[in-house]
Parts: structure tokens; sequence; C-alpha cells
């Protein structure tokens, strides 16, 4: 199997020759019908999950209590990977997360209990024969977002929702039909109802995706922002000097580097979104000095912390995140920089999410791209060895001198490294003669 259409194809065959049906489901056969390839497949079957076990080899239980498996090929590395769930209902509404219990259904009782009509599309790949009872292709061709049925139903059922309608409106361009627009309005405040986790997934995939300010204006327009965000609404109307952005105020330079965030890392997309949020609680202005945000970069670093930890993200992208807040103003001082504070941010491990953001940064204000292109060439001048190059002494070389281990080691090693990248430094024997002729080393060694 060459692809994975190929593959939901064999699974779909698979069940069928074993007396079940089966069919690709959701999103998959939206993208389909739009000329776009899906990114994943699904498949709805009245199967139960014992039975697609006992016809697949490779399976693992994702979802029990909605009857998913997800079948794997035979690919020893990066198995293409089916989620088939079984034809089910919800019952009841227990926390506007989770229904109160699923039961079996059919075809149709699956698709009526699904979100928006886009979505609610079933489709045989063997034939390619459509099942479409909610209008989902009519509202294809209409470029609308419409609930199955009754939003604030399907809204009390998943508040998430919400969020995702935002998302699909966006990235598609499609309009939100009126009436899914007036039940988000009405129940904005009940996204803090679910999970962190589940908030921050829909966000991150809106801000690596198609039109992110666009969303991100949705999300403010609707209230749903002042639950989850509330610290980025303060971007709004918070003024910048004209004379550095031209564009506007800081949530205009905000939504200006979100329309460029189109299949962007989620680093790049939260670092975007959160690069300036430390502006609007630093803002100073008296006249005739222009507007100022004094240390804000430092301050946006603290926030998006709490942001981030807020809404459950990985230490890792909250680190990586604050670290791009925390240095985007960096760029400005390179030209200037010594060689070995310059070398040592070029050989930063995160100095392409560092430019990429910058340059997204220039292009949402004065576009100029004279530190960006200044940093391209040095990286072009300046080969790995000596951005980084081999230390000349190591810990061992420090205790046969009889320094003993301890916080000294460092602060020798990088003065030894500071004085290698600057040029004055580059053999064995002159790093060992720099260290016995510093005042403090008889003292220390005696």
């Amino acid at each position: 199997m060459n692809s994975a259409f190929d593959f939901a194809k064999d699974v779909v065959q698979r069940l069928h020759k074993a007396g079940f049906e089966a069919l690709l489901a959701g999103g998959c056969v939206r993208d389909h019908l739009m000329g776009v390839v899906p990114q994943d497949y699904d498949v709805a079957t009245d199967a139960l999950p014992v039975d697609v076990q006992k016809i697949f080899s490779r399976t693992v239980a994702v979802g029990e209590a909605f009857n998913v498996i997800l079948v794997l090929s035979d690919h020893e590395e990066n198995p293409f990977k089916i989620e088939v769930a079984t034809f089910r209902t919800d019952i009841g509404i227990k926390d506007g997360r989770h229904p109160q219990r699923v039961e079996k259904t059919n075809a149709k009782g699956d698709v009526l209990r699904r979100d928006f009509t886009i979505n609610g599309m079933l489709m045989n790949p063997l034939s390619g024969e459509v099942f479409d009872w909610v209008g989902g292709q009519e509202d294809l061709k209409k470029k609308i977002i419409r609930s199955i049925g009754n939003p604030e139903q399907r809204i009390h059922e998943d508040y998430l929702r919400m969020l995702r309608a935002v998302r699909f409106s966006s990235r598609l361009e499609f309009e939100m039909d009126s009436a899914l627009l007036n039940a988000i309005k009405s129940n904005a405040a009940s996204i803090s109802k679910i999970s962190a986790e589940r908030v921050f997934d829909e966000l991150t995939k809106m801000l690596t995706g198609k039109n992110a300010d666009v969303a991100f204006n949705f999300l403010a327009d609707l209230n749903l922002l002042e639950s989850i965000i509330p610290e980025a609404l303060a971007m709004k109307g918070c003024e910048q000097p004209a004379e550095y952005h031209p564009e506007g105020d800081v949530w205009i330079h905000t939504m200006l580097l979100l329309k460029q965030c189109a299949g962007v890392s989620p680093a790049v997309g939260w670092g975007s979104l959160l690069h300036d949020i430390g502006k609007p609680p630093t803002f100073s202005h008296e006249p005739p000095d222009r507007i100022r945000f004094n240390n804000h970069q430092n301050v946006g670093d603290e926030m998006a912390s709490v942001i981030l930890k807020r809404l459950k993200a990985s230490r890792e992208l909250t680190d990586i995140v604050c670290e791009l807040t925390r240095d985007h103003l960096k760029f400005k001082d390179c030209p200037q920089m010594k060689p070995s504070t310059l070398k040592r941010f070029l050989r930063n491990p995160n100095f392409d999410l560092h430019l990429q953001l910058h340059k997204i940064d220039c292009m949402a204000s004065h576009q100029n791209l004279t530190l960006y292109n200044f940093c391209l060439d040095k990286l072009k001048e300046l080969p790995p060895e000596i951005l980084k190059p081999k230390a000349l002494l190591n810990g061992q070389d420090l205790i046969d001198l009889g320094f003993k281990p301890g916080p000294l080691f460092k602060q020798i090693l990088e003065m030894l490294e500071t004085e290698q990248l600057e040029g004055r430094l580059s053999d064995r024997d002159s790093a060992l003669q720099l260290v016995k002729s510093k005042p403090w080393f008889d003292k220390i060694v005696r």
C-alpha cells in the first residue's frame, strides 16, 4: 500500500469481507470532496471493537469508552494509522464534555450526533458513493459552517465545538451559520468547562494553520478569548510608536504575524501570538518622548510562562516560546555584538525558530529584513567549527592543574571559550598559560 488512502480502502474492504458495514467518516470525506488530500482517515462501522481486533493483527485500543480502535498497517516504521469506530449515538449530557453513555446505532444515527454538516458525511471508498443525510455537500458548495440539528444542543454536548467552529470557519474561509454564531456567543463563558489540554490543542491547530489572524479575531469577537487568554485582549488599543510600527497597535501587529503562520511549528505559532504580550503592562508615554515598552521582553517571558502553564502546554514548548519571547529583541543588537556573543546566539539550538519569528515580526511592521539577512550571511560565513569550536581545556585539565570541582569550573571554561570565540586563543598551551596567569590562580590551587 502506497498511501494512507490505499490502507483506508483496505481496512474498509476487509471489514466488508467479514460481513460488516464500513465507511469513511468525517473530515476525510469533507477534504476528499473539496479536492484536498486528507491528513488522516477515520472509518465508521457496525463492527464492535472485539470484531475489529479479530480481523486486524495490529491494533491499539485508543478510546474503549467510545468503541474506537486504531488499526496499523504492516509498515515497521511510520505505519499508516486508521481510527475505526463503532457507529454510536450519545445519550444525555454529563458535563459539557462527555455523554452520560453511548449506545450502538446505525450509520445515519452515528452521523446525527456529529458536530457540523460538512463533517457529517460518510463515503464508501470502494465505490465512491457518498451518504449525506445532513446537507453537508450543499453546505460545502455554499461555504458555510452549520450545526447538525440544534446548535445549542450540539454545543452543550461538547463546548469545544465552539473552538472547532472558529477553526473550520477561518481555515476553510467559510461563513458561520447565524444560528451557530448566536449559540457560541451565548455559551462562550462555558469554554472554561473544557480541559486546558483540549483547548490548547485547538488553539495550536489555529496558530499553525491558514488564517490564524481571522481565527483569533473571531475568538475575540465571540468572547471566547476572554475566558482563555484574557491577557491577549489588552493588546487591543495598545498604541505603538508609528516610526517603528506604522501598521497600528499591538493587536494589529500581532494579527499581521498570525496571518503569516500557516505551516509554522507550534513554537513559532505561539511565539508569534505571545512575543509582545508584555507590551500592554509596560506601556509608557511621556510626551515629547515616544511611546516605550521598557523591559517588555522579560515581562512577556513571565506572562507567556503563566499562560502556557495554565493551558497545560508541555514544558519543552513552554521553554522555547518563553525563550523566543525573551530574546526577540536581540536581533537589533546583532551588528554591534562582540564576536563571542553573536556566535553563541547564532549557534543556539533554537536559532532557526528565532530567525523565523524575527522575519515574521519584521514583515508585520516595517518590513525591513536587514538584520535577518545579516544573520543569514553570518551563518554562511561562519562554519559550525567556528561557531562551536572544540574546547581547548576540559574539567579534567582543571583538576590536573589543582582546581577542585565546583562552580568555578564553569566560569573558567566559559572564559576560555569566550577568548576562543573572540579569536584571541587558539591552542591548548595558550589556554593553560592564560589560566595560570590569572591573579587568583595561586590562591585557589595552593
